[in-house]
């Protein structure tokens, strides 16, 4: 599998979960593969942090956190980001509600919980490549 540790630039992550479990797991896993990790707990915290911390290539986002479709919320504020990130959301609430609600907000993947690890790294390889390819490298 691919690894981005061997790179000079490593693509940054903002991980936005109210379970410190998930938190933790998910960023031990992807520092491993080489991601630059920042975590936040909270909707608000995460607001903070993608206004303060300069620019994360990718946002991963719990759906529901202190209320319901905060994520998508959530995705909306990183839309309008410049560049804008890529935007993963992950729930345990998975309905056709929520991915109907999801297509109306930029999101490039929705992941169920409980969260199949190799399958997210995949894909979020996949889309952080062709990101960083479509702006250009930046250092």
């Amino acid at each position: 599998m691919f690894s981005f540790s061997s790179m000079m630039h490593k693509p940054s992550l903002l991980i936005v979960d109210d379970e410190p479990n998930v938190l933790l797991t998910l960023k031990l896993v992807l520092e491993e593969d080489g991601y630059q990790i920042s975590t936040a707990g909270s909707f608000a915290e995460a607001e903070s942090l993608m206004r303060t911390s300069g620019q994360f290539d990718a946002i991963l986002t719990d759906l529901w956190m202190e209320r319901e479709d905060v994520g998508l919320e959530l995705a909306r504020s990183a839309s309008k980001l410049k560049p804008r990130p890529i935007v993963v959301i992950f729930t345990g609430y998975g309905s056709t509600t929520n991915a109907r609600a999801a297509l109306g907000v930029p999101v490039d993947y929705f992941a169920l919980k409980p969260l199949d690890v190799d399958e997210l790294k995949r894909v979020l390889n996949r889309l952080v490549m062709a990101n960083l390819g479509d702006r250009g490298w930046r250092s």
